[in-house]
């Protein structure tokens, strides 16, 4: 298998941070993705790439050993466990450190767990763990839903509870890769990434907005609507209200996640707005206020 650079494909240094890696692969995730480019055969491999080359990348004990072992990362762990048990029985007939960036591993590899003579060619070894990483909008978790994702070629069927939060992880076995000598297949880890372009600010199950309401509702109270993540509720604003109040409405926040039915609450600042471009009867009349509050 031909040595692929997967820093080239994401346009960043070998040098690169983990937040650089993740900037290049938003940015080309969302370039090349197939529903902004329906029938597009180059695109579509190129997103493959993109991906693959994230997935590794964006682990930084996958990264560590792709900067190592190259093309052949995969196999470091049971290069690894090899030798260790080759030491065990009396040595290790091989090469046991060094940079195999770009070179050729395979080999070597394969004296090793192919058809040589080592004791090693008969123990089983898990495959390789996956990482991947998985964008949603805020939206989209607030409910339970269904999302497909491709990871190595291959689409997986995924149920997404309500309430993921943004960089949280789940751990799918047997998702990963093939396992060595018939043994396990690896797990695939799932990231997600969620943004949120919606009004509210979320912290873990609460949220929380603002609402303007004008000078007289604040001072001589009134009814106002006002919305809330999925509907909308009328409240009662209280005579006398200052700027920067807060209300909390119970069970008006986010779902909580794997706990059907239960809901985080929702708090709402309220910002009094003064009233602007003044007629020369309401300038008098607020100067008859001012009067009265001076008595």
């Amino acid at each position: 298998m031909a040595f692929i650079d997967y820093y080239k494909i994401l346009g960043i240094e070998k040098t690169a941070t983990q937040e650089e890696i993740k900037k290049a692969y938003r940015k080309l995730a969302r370039k090349h993705h197939p529903d902004l480019n329906p029938n597009d055969k180059e695109a579509e491999k190129k997103f493959k790439e993109i991906n693959e080359a994230n997935e590794v990348l964006s682990d930084p004990e996958n990264r560590k050993k792709y900067d190592k072992y190259g093309k052949d990362w995969k196999h470091a762990d049971e290069f690894e466990q090899a030798r260790q048990q080759q030491q065990a029985h009396g040595g290790f007939q091989g090469q046991s450190s060094g940079d195999f960036s770009g070179g050729d591993y395979s080999d070597f590899f394969e004296s090793m767990f192919g058809g040589g003579r080592g004791r090693t060619r008969n123990v089983k070894f898990k495959g390789q763990d996956f990482h991947a990483e998985l964008h949603l909008d805020l939206k989209d978790v607030y409910e339970t839903h269904k999302r497909t994702l491709t990871v190595n070629g291959k689409n997986i069927r995924l149920t997404i509870p309500a309430g993921v939060k943004n960089g949280q992880t789940i751990r799918i076995k047997g998702y990963g890769g093939e396992g060595l000598n018939g043994g396990p297949k690896g797990d695939l880890t799932i990231e997600f990434s969620i943004d949120n372009h919606t009004q509210f600010k979320r912290d873990k199950d609460n949220l929380y907005t603002s609402v303007d309401i004008d000078l007289y509702t604040a001072l001589l109270g009134g009814e106002i609507t006002v919305d809330t993540f999925d509907s909308k509720v009328k409240l009662n604003v209280k005579p006398e209200t200052q700027s920067g109040t807060k209300v909390k409405l119970k069970g008006k926040g986010f779902p909580v996640y794997k706990k059907e039915g239960k809901f985080g609450d929702l708090y709402i600042t309220y910002n009094v707005q003064l009233p602007t471009k003044l007629t020369p009867k309401e300038k008098e009349l607020f100067n008859e206020l001012a009067k009265l509050r001076q008595k």
